[in-house]
């Protein structure tokens, strides 16, 4: 593959791809760039910090060990494509992934992680976690218990990075994703080099399988409930982003006639339902503070005609308040910092038409 670098429009150069030529060079890389491990494709604002090379365990150095803002921990592997072990990479990761969950103390752990990052960063674990995911104490002490709670029952994720994946390799991560629960991805780096810059194109495999439930009966269901959303959100959020929520949340548990609360082990959700108006949901707040308004979905559910118009009018006025309202398909949400201070002119809004 070859890419096109041009200056203004003009003097375009075709620039070819090039060999890595040295496993350290892409360990090196994705520490001092972790960014370039594209798992915000896995989960949007998702990002890695790597904390550790050559992480000892008893069964040997983990290339790197990474951690995300929700305190899942990543046991990251490189391999070159030259490699002649190259095949053996997932089933490596794996014997990584089972000594840490079987031979791992925690807090001999976070001791070994701590020394790593202030090796590194010239600080503690705990300041370059909140300076690097822009955070506080609370969220901070939330993602710990999550890393304790993940190594304990061994809920790794793991993260093949190559120069080049071929075609078996997907197959295998395919296969172990829908059967499996197992979360493994491969990221390819794509290596190209102009004048004084270096260029990588990260791609990631494996995000697309939708792993079904019924390949795996050990699956566990989270079912959330009203009292463990707010927990939730608490330990994600500052005071006064909490405060917003517990508003939001207090109104629509008040006003609905259905919180229609989420599943599943990530970040907590709600979908309330107002029957008088839809059998589908208005809006959805999830516990990280995301709020997402989803008008064209409960008016495809309106009960009646005048509860179309109420609806519309929702949407028009949530507008005004220069906040996104979904259209089509459903996906763009409101974050934190957009509809915080607005929560009260919302809720004004949804009673005056509830």
């Amino acid at each position: 593959m070859s890419i096109i670098i041009s200056q203004d429009g003009k003097k375009a150069q075709k620039i070819d791809k090039q060999d890595i030529e040295k496993e350290n060079y892409l360990q090196n890389y994705i520490h001092e760039n972790p960014e370039s491990i594209p798992v915000y494709e896995i989960e949007e604002d998702k990002k890695l910090l790597v904390v550790a090379r050559e992480f000892r365990t008893e069964s040997g150095p983990i290339d790197a060990l990474a951690i995300d803002q929700d305190g899942d921990v990543y046991v990251v592997e490189t391999k070159l494509y030259k490699n002649p072990d190259k095949r053996t990479v997932v089933a490596q990761a794996l014997d990584y992934g089972a000594s840490l969950w079987r031979h791992s103390n925690f807090d001999e752990l976070m001791v070994k992680v701590n020394i790593e990052v202030n090796n590194k960063f010239k600080v503690s674990f705990e300041n370059k976690f909140k300076d690097f995911f822009n955070t506080d104490d609370d969220r901070y002490s939330f993602a710990v218990d999550a890393m304790k709670r993940n190594l304990r029952d061994g809920n790794i994720k793991f993260v093949i990075l190559m120069d080049s994946v071929e075609d078996r390799l997907k197959d295998l991560i395919v296969y172990v994703n829908q059967n499996s629960q197992f979360d493994i991805y491969a990221v390819q780096m794509e290596y190209y080099r102009f004048e004084k810059y270096e260029i990588i194109i990260p791609k990631l495999f494996g995000v697309e399988v939708k792993k079904s439930l019924s390949s795996s009966e050990t699956r566990i269901i989270k079912t959330w409930t009203p009292s463990e959303f707010l927990f939730d959100a608490k330990g994600r959020l500052t005071t006064e982003q909490y405060e917003a929520v517990e508003k939001l949340f207090k109104f629509s548990e008040e006003k609905s006639d259905d919180l229609a609360l989420g599943k599943g082990q990530g970040k907590a959700t709600i979908n309330p339902i107002f029957n008088k108006l839809s059998e589908r949901k208005i809006y959805g707040l999830d516990s990280d503070g995301k709020l997402g308004f989803h008008i064209e979905w409960a008016l495809s559910g309106a009960v009646n005609d005048e509860a179309k118009k109420k609806l519309q009018l929702i949407s028009e006025e949530i507008k005004q308040l220069e906040l996104l309202v979904s259209e089509g398909e459903f996906r763009e949400k409101n974050k934190m910092d957009n509809w915080m201070p607005k929560v009260d002119n919302i809720i004004t809004i949804l009673k005056e038409y509830i």
